[in-house]
């Protein structure tokens, strides 16, 4: 077998080029497609490789599965003692390079936003081959609580957990501050008399509530989502 290597062909005007004869094989180019899809998650589903394969007229040989698990909520304040409510954790995040050549499909589960005082819930990929875990973070705890912890992560090739939300101090009358993940910053405070700020989409955790002049709530936990970068080739 012959190989030839061109970096560069030019004709005179009027010339033909052939390239292979007739049973040949020519390629031309230097290998795969790379990405030429993403499918975007925001609740529970099912990624199915021949849906994707049709609608973008390709052959899926890998993909890049990012998921970045719920923000916790803010803890309440306290108005009798002063006290703000603790930030919530924010959720872990991972991610991880997978060969879908023998995967037809993956179960996918969005955990929802931790609500004030509530724990975001656990996201997951799993195609019977491969998990991956992204949990959400916990609740930011009431009346100068501490700040809730950052969710884990496990099973990719990245794995990163959440930032713990900041504690209150007694008589501060501020809330804490959520936890920051990897893909966003947390919330602020809620200051005394303000209920806390909600978490940033995708997705730090919540701000706690303030304590004075009424037992604020604290705000919620950021949502969770999950991206399938679809690579071809």
């Amino acid at each position: 077998m012959s190989t030839l290597n061109v970096n560069n062909i030019a004709p005179e005007s009027g010339s033909t080029i052939t390239i292979g004869g007739s049973g040949d094989k020519v390629t031309l180019g230097g290998g795969g497609l790379g990405i030429v899809g993403v499918s975007t998650f925001t609740s529970s589903g099912t990624w199915t490789k021949a849906t994707r394969e049709t609608a973008l007229g390709v052959t899926i040989k890998r993909v890049i599965v990012e998921l970045q698990g719920a923000g916790g909520g803010g803890g309440q304040g306290n108005d009798a003692a002063n006290n703000g409510g603790g930030g919530g954790g924010a959720g872990g995040y991972c991610m991880k390079l997978i060969d879908v050549s023998s995967i037809s499909s993956s179960t996918i589960t969005i955990g929802s936003a931790g609500g004030p005082s509530s724990a975001g819930g656990n996201s997951s990929w799993s195609d019977g081959t491969n998990t991956l875990t992204a949990n959400g973070g916990g609740a930011g705890g009431d009346n100068a609580g501490g700040g809730g912890g950052g969710g884990s992560a496990s099973g990719g090739d990245i794995n990163v957990s959440g930032g713990q939300g900041c504690r209150v101090l007694n008589d501060t009358n501020s809330g804490g501050i959520g936890g920051a993940s990897y893909t966003s910053g947390g919330a602020t405070v809620g200051f005394a008399n303000d209920p806390g700020r909600s978490g940033v989409a995708y997705t730090g955790g919540g701000g706690g509530g303030g304590g004075e002049q009424g037992s604020q709530a604290g705000g919620s936990g950021g949502t969770a989502l999950m991206k399938v970068w679809e690579i071809a080739g």
